[in-house]
């Protein structure tokens, strides 16, 4: 089951939505991930489980709903100063971040979901960071390995890391980053113009 989008800002059912969110955070941190239940989430939001039952149709899609809101970045990538060196950055705390208890069950919950939509928002957040790295790139005047180059040579193989084996050494994401922008790739896109950095 889908979660309902573009809810009004401030309206009731956004009110609703964070409710039942802060209510799964508060009962995930004070008791049992298998104790909790959609009647407990209901009487922790102050709202009836019909309601829960009725927006999210789950437990699982629930739990998937508030993990990609935490996964949800709150902070554009670094800036270093160099391309390599932001990519380099963010895949590092990516890996930290993700391969973190907190982080392998946020992964879980959102991949255990029926509907796909929440695991495609993760693409989506992580696909953004990219392409901000990206532009930055640019318009310094440098050159940048197209977004899917870097997602399939850098995020998958952290991602498939973290959820079947050990979590990527720092060496381990470095190297990835150093593989993807030494490639050919990178000539792919090429740096804007002295013209155009200047005009900008």
């Amino acid at each position: 089951m889908a979660v309902k989008e573009n809810l009004r800002p401030g309206g009731r059912s956004a009110r609703v939505q964070a409710s039942v969110h802060e209510a799964v955070r508060t009962l995930l941190q004070s008791i049992e991930r298998t104790d909790v239940t959609i009647p407990l989430i209901a009487s922790e939001a102050g709202v009836t489980p019909s309601t829960i039952y009725r927006r999210w149709g789950d437990l699982q899609e629930l739990l998937a709903d508030v993990a990609v809101e935490r996964l949800r970045p709150d902070m554009q990538p670094v800036d270093t100063g160099s391309a390599k060196g932001d990519l380099e950055a963010w895949a590092e705390q990516y890996a930290e971040e993700m391969s973190s208890g907190i982080g392998r069950e946020m992964i879980r919950d959102v991949l255990a979901a029926q509907d796909n939509s929440n695991a495609c928002k993760c693409y989506a957040f992580t696909r953004e960071q990219m392409e901000l790295i990206g532009d930055r790139a640019q318009g310094r005047g440098e050159g940048f390995p197209p977004v899917d180059a870097v997602m399939d040579r850098v995020v998958a193989p952290i991602i498939y890391r973290i959820l079947f084996g050990d979590a990527p050494s720092t060496d381990h994401v470095r190297g990835l980053v150093a593989d993807v922008m030494r490639s050919e790739a990178v000539a792919a896109i090429p740096p804007l113009p002295v013209s155009a950095r200047k005009s900008g």
